[in-house]
């Protein structure tokens, strides 16, 4: 079986690095050049529709109608991002290997079972009739790009892709594509752990560890399997910071906001930005390619934004012990690329498909069958519910819209033009108790009796925030509520304090808040936690630190003097990471490594063992650390000579010559739980962030004009055009691309005219 793999893996890397060879990177193309490529004619709408676009290649769309507007829509979407596109709907429909090849035959089984579509059609049959003329104009518009453009992505070249038209379906199974549940990835690395005899230890302390978080409403490349956990989690919206601030804290009378996703650092970027009107609609925001609504942005009234609950949309159930007529078997045939093409089965139950046939998720025990239990199976129609919160005209009718959004659980953060701010919990769970269960997984004899998913809650039911005394909100993957206040299970996992705290600590204090306060925010690359960690490690030197060497004095000097910023140029922050990196792997047994890093805090609970351990054990390990840190530190001066930014197109995986599609290779400020976030691996050596902030949006309420994006990358994904990575100097600038939402100021800024015709 290993030669056959291995085999297959040289024969897709020879013809795969041919096949890239003879599909060069595209020539440079202007902003004018893209524009001509659209196909103005033909297209199926009732009148003359008008594209305004600025020099990043950003559109404004006017229309006559709605439906008009969202066949535009489908053509801007297309246009900027056919490539990307198609590369999601072959991703979420389990089709990888037919554009990669027989090594992604396990990629494909685990997509297959995982089967994001499973609830389209139920949820089309949910919509009511605007919504779904809506849908189906803007799947028109598609379309007709891809059967009139002349010319076809570089991706299609490379990867074998044909035209091929697409359905109100394949919308809705890549909106649940970012819905991917973030609780699936810790608890899929914790399966192989069930049979360790401290298992009920490390359950319990990941859960413990996961719900110490500081409340926001209230008081209180690689193999098969790395690739797999890497598309979902940079596809899915698994982090982010949101802050609005009331509009008696900023000085004008409005409110203003600010957020920044973090998701999976990509080119294109994972955001596309565009703004409209039509008789019902009038926004300017961020949009999810293949995705017809505006997920962050503002309308003439109100501003929205969210970061990810980290909600238990999920259960994992032990059906091991069902009788096998509760099993439903399907047969799936798997396209291969350059190979045979092959068949697989997949098993469902009553709960869900069984995700432990996924040869990509392993459990520790033979045999052992686990379903996957997901709100996201379920039919619920968050197109409805976006499209109608970005009418919405006050919180009232921002949080009723939000009634109808499910998945994946979002907190959404709000500010108006009369100054108000508020918070929703935008999601539906299950009447879970609010205390965590012994173990990860749910035995289904036991849900024969009490279901907690046959009563369920939803925003309008939720805990919500709407002006709060301290004058603004704030969110970044923390806790929404406290358990009691919610009356059911929220989370288990929530991040870590360093952001949340970091965001009340900026926004907090009588001064007024302005767009440049909210700009430097975005920016922020303090972590209180490493500061805390570096003075309990330095408090423990006592005696020892007589007995350093000349170059260990000069690296606890260089850490004792740092600020606690991850700045790019800063020797503090790299001597400190080098340190913990080295004394980590000399404090910790691999095994403690394993135990405590399930479940994240890995940082807080290695802090409480070092301050649990007398001075006299701990200082030894330090020095020899010490040691070893300032040998690297002579390679790795400062943090951006070892933490790095490169922006990276998918094609980037191809063996052997996928290295020309990295683009760009600085020097990058931040870390992993900083305000901007850049995340990274514990590690001594090189390397580039592949997961953190990649967008940004700030809107002043008091001006209809005064909204800025920014992407990280560019708007275009048409590789090599003007547009493509135009706007990364931007993001590390701290610059922004301004999005004004009245008509006049639009057709005097957006200076290139674009006519779509019957």
């Amino acid at each position: 079986m290993r030669l056959t793999n291995l085999l297959a893996g040289t024969a897709m890397a020879t013809v795969l690095a041919g096949c890239a060879v003879l599909a060069p990177l595209p020539e440079p193309v202007s902003v004018d050049q893209r524009l001509d490529a659209i196909p103005v004619t033909g297209v199926p709408i009732d009148a003359p529709v008008r594209i305004h676009w600025n020099e990043f290649q950003v559109p404004f769309i006017e229309a006559e109608s709605d439906t008009d507007l969202a066949v535009a829509l489908g053509v801007v979407h297309a246009h900027l991002r056919w490539g990307q596109m198609e590369v999601a709907r072959r991703l979420v429909r389990g089709r990888v290997a037919e554009m990669g090849g027989p090594l992604a035959r396990d990629i494909d089984k685990s997509l297959r079972i995982l089967n994001f579509g499973r609830g389209a059609e139920a949820t089309l049959e949910l919509m009511p009739p605007d919504t779904r003329a809506w849908l189906d104009s803007f799947v028109a518009g598609v379309n007709h790009y891809i059967a009139n453009a002349d010319e076809l992505p570089h991706e299609h070249r490379v990867l074998g892709l044909e035209r091929e038209p697409w359905t109100a379906a394949d919308v809705i199974a890549v909106g649940r594509l970012a819905s991917t549940d973030v609780n699936w990835l810790i608890w899929f690395g914790m399966l192989s752990l069930r049979d360790r005899e401290d298992w009920p230890e490390i359950w319990a302390r990941a859960t413990e560890k996961g719900l110490q978080s500081i409340p926001s409403i209230g008081d209180g490349a690689e193999d098969q399997a790395s690739v797999f956990r890497e598309l979902l989690a940079g596809f899915s919206k698994a982090g982010s910071n949101s802050v609005a601030v009331s509009g008696a804290r900023t000085g004008t009378g409005a409110a203003m906001i600010a957020s920044d996703p973090h998701l999976g650092v990509f080119l294109p970027n994972l955001w596309l930005l565009a703004g409209y009107k039509s008789p019902s609609y009038h926004a300017v925001g961020m949009m999810i390619p293949g995705v017809p609504f505006i997920a962050l942005g503002r309308n003439d009234q109100i501003a929205w934004g969210g970061t990810n609950m980290r909600a238990l949309s999920t259960d994992m159930v032990d059906v091991t012990d069902l009788p096998a007529d509760e099993f439903e078997t399907r047969t799936e045939d798997i396209g291969v690329r350059w190979w045979f093409d092959t068949k697989i089965e997949v098993r469902e139950t009553r709960f869900g498909p069984v995700i432990t046939d996924s040869p990509l998720v392993n459990s520790a025990r033979a045999g052992e069958a686990i379903a996957l239990r997901w709100m996201g199976h379920q039919p619920s129609d968050e197109i409805t519910a976006m499209l109608r919160m970005s009418q919405a005209q006050d919180f009232d009718g921002f949080r009723t819209a939000l009634d109808g959004f499910h998945v994946p659980g979002q907190n959404m953060v709000y500010a108006d033009a009369a100054g108000h701010i508020g918070q929703v919990m935008a999601v539906k769970l299950p009447g879970r108790s609010p205390s965590p269960p012994p173990d990860m997984l749910i035995p289904a004899a036991t849900v024969n009796g009490q279901d907690p998913w046959e009563k369920t809650v939803t925003a309008g039911t939720l805990p919500a925030a709407f002006d709060p005394p301290s004058g603004f909100v704030a969110s970044a993957n923390n806790k929404p509520v406290e358990g009691n206040e919610a009356g059911i299970a929220v989370g288990w996992h929530f991040s870590n304090d360093d952001r949340i705290a970091r965001l009340r600590d900026l926004l907090s204090g009588e001064s007024k808040v302005t767009v440049e306060n909210l700009r430097a925010l975005q920016q922020d690359v303090y972590m209180e936690s490493a500061v805390a960690l570096r003075d309990l490690l330095l408090g423990k030197l006592g005696a020892v630190s007589q007995e350093l060497n000349p170059e260990q004095t000069d690296l606890v000097a260089t850490i004792r003097a740092w600020d606690g910023h991850y700045a790019a140029d800063s020797p503090g922050a790299v001597a400190f990471e080098l340190i913990m990196f080295a004394f980590t792997k000399k404090f910790l047994s691999e095994d403690a490594r394993t135990r405590i890093s399930v479940g994240g805090r890995f940082d807080e609970q290695l802090g409480e063992m070092i301050g649990a351990t007398p001075a006299a054990e701990v200082a030894p390990v330090l020095a020899a650390a010490l040691n070893d840190a300032a040998a690297k530190h002579k390679e790795l001066p400062t943090w951006g000579d070892m933490h790095r930014l490169g922006l990276r197109h998918p094609l980037n995986f191809i063996p052997i010559v996928g290295g020309k599609y990295r683009f760009n290779d600085v020097p990058i400020g931040g870390s992993s739980t900083t305000v901007m976030k850049t995340a990274h691996s514990d590690t001594d050596e090189r390397h580039f962030t592949r997961f953190g902030s990649q967008s940004r949006h700030i809107s002043d309420m008091s001006d209809p004009d005064a909204n800025w994006f920014t992407l990280l990358g560019g708007q275009d994904g048409w590789i090599n055009s003007a547009n493509f990575v135009d706007q990364f100097e931007l993001w590390l600038r701290g610059d922004y691309v301004r999005l004004p939402l009245q008509l006049e100021t639009i057709d005097r800024e957006f200076k290139r005219k674009t006519e779509l015709m019957p």
